[in-house]
């Protein structure tokens, strides 16, 4: 069970806390800092997959905690980031100015909306016997990939940061949200001929 993918995924779930406090710290180098560890750890996400397909070390367990610890970063990154926006401003001249709020806490939302959705869609079409219907596909792997650099971005943004730096994390969230509500819409499409509403 602890093969080589597993332990990656598991020391992915125990980095969290560490991200959470570096992001936090009073110092200027925290939010770069957080980022830096966010985004290995988005690296080890695709590492352990590679590594389970390419070494034949697939497992139930794996299988069970991989997309778990996906979905507590991104959800933490997420809840921090919008915690974050209230203090987050742009400095494009002496002038300062914060940005609305509604900008990052509705993207936010819907990326966790469609999360909790997908998720009890799996679990449901696993019980029926029906699981490979919503296998990740092609297109989530892209949304996955874009929320990840979008959520590096944002959390390496601090009330210094450039303002194209800014735009160019809101650009990449607001692109994975739309390529989060798209999957979903396929994911229950696929899974729509199984719902007995007739």
């Amino acid at each position: 069970m602890l093969n080589l993918p597993n332990i990656l995924t598991i020391v992915r779930i125990l980095v969290i806390p560490v991200f959470v406090l570096v992001f936090y710290l009073p110092v200027s180098w925290g939010h770069p800092a957080a980022a830096a560890i966010f985004a290995l750890a988005c690296f080890t996400d695709w590492l352990d997959g590679y590594l389970a397909r390419s070494l034949k070390q697939a497992t139930k367990f794996g299988a069970f905690l991989d997309p778990v610890a996906d979905k507590l970063m991104v959800s933490i990154a997420l809840v921090m980031i919008v915690a974050e926006a209230q203090f987050r401003f742009v400095s494009t001249t002496p002038k300062m100015f914060a940005l609305p709020t509604f900008t990052i806490t509705i993207p936010a939302a819907i990326i966790v909306s469609r999360e909790l959705v997908v998720s009890a869609l799996r679990e449901w079409m696993a019980e029926i016997g029906k699981r490979t219907s919503v296998v990740v596909s092609g297109l989530g792997k892209v949304k996955t990939a874009v929320q990840m650099m979008a959520l590096t971005v944002l959390i390496f943004c601090d009330p210094t940061t450039n303002v194209s730096i800014i735009v160019i994390g809101y650009i990449l969230l607001y692109f994975a949200v739309i390529l989060t509500i798209w999957s979903m819409v396929i994911y229950l499409k696929a899974a729509w001929p199984e719902f007995d509403i007739n």
